[in-house]
């Protein structure tokens, strides 16, 4: 969903840096092939996220959804030389078309596939945190911060996507709609705990960011 008008959308848009081919490449195979492509971030949100990461030029990244890659590849672009991504998605059936993008671009030596529960992956994962982006079951994005909230290095970014969920959030809520539901109190959360400090961006479907104090 677009909160601003579609001729400044557009505007900003155009006059922001362009994907890479190799990520127009993905994006096209994933409107081709596979089911729900509307889950992928697309070029701007994108452009967003490799300029976050570049800013913070992270050691150690962990991305909760990973869907085919899109995003992973444009958080990789800020990594250090030594630094490693790890990405994690439950379907299975995705995996190859992952692996097939990380290892076109320059920096499949950097990241670590998994499939399988987050929620039960992530405590395996020795590494700290300097960059994390949480992109996936709306339902679970609370139990994914008390994961995380712990892992994360000083400074490091806490990046929320998805958080107006179509302006649900400012929506009379249905109490049968648990998504809605834990997305407000999940924005709540960010906004009150006094271990971060966050904005949210009107990005798309709205992105928050929160650095850890």
């Amino acid at each position: 969903m677009h909160f601003l008008p579609e001729d400044i959308d557009n505007y900003v848009v155009s006059h922001s840096q362009q994907e890479p081919k190799l990520l127009k490449e993905l994006s096209r195979e994933t409107w081709q092939k596979v089911l729900n492509p509307r889950m992928l971030s697309g070029a701007f949100q994108g452009r967003v996220l490799s300029i976050i990461s570049k800013l913070i030029s992270p050691k150690t990244i962990l991305e909760i959804g990973t869907y085919t890659g899109y995003s992973a590849l444009c958080l990789a672009e800020g990594l250090q030389e030594e630094g490693r991504l790890h990405t994690i998605d439950k379907n299975e059936e995705l995996e190859e078309l992952q692996s097939k993008y990380f290892e076109k671009s320059p920096f499949g030596h950097q990241i670590q596939q998994y499939v399988g529960n987050a929620i039960e992956i992530i405590p395996t994962i020795e590494d700290t945190f300097d960059l994390v982006f949480i992109d996936a079951d709306k339902s679970n994005y609370l139990n994914y911060f008390e994961l995380i909230i712990g892992k994360m290095n000083k400074g490091g970014i806490i990046l929320s996507d998805n958080v107006l969920w179509s302006g649900k959030v400012v929506e009379p809520l249905d109490e049968k709609d648990i998504d809605t539901k834990v997305l407000l109190e999940y924005n709540r959360l960010l906004n009150e705990d006094d271990r971060i400090e966050t904005v949210l961006l009107p990005i798309r479907d709205g992105l928050t960011v929160s650095r850890v104090k």
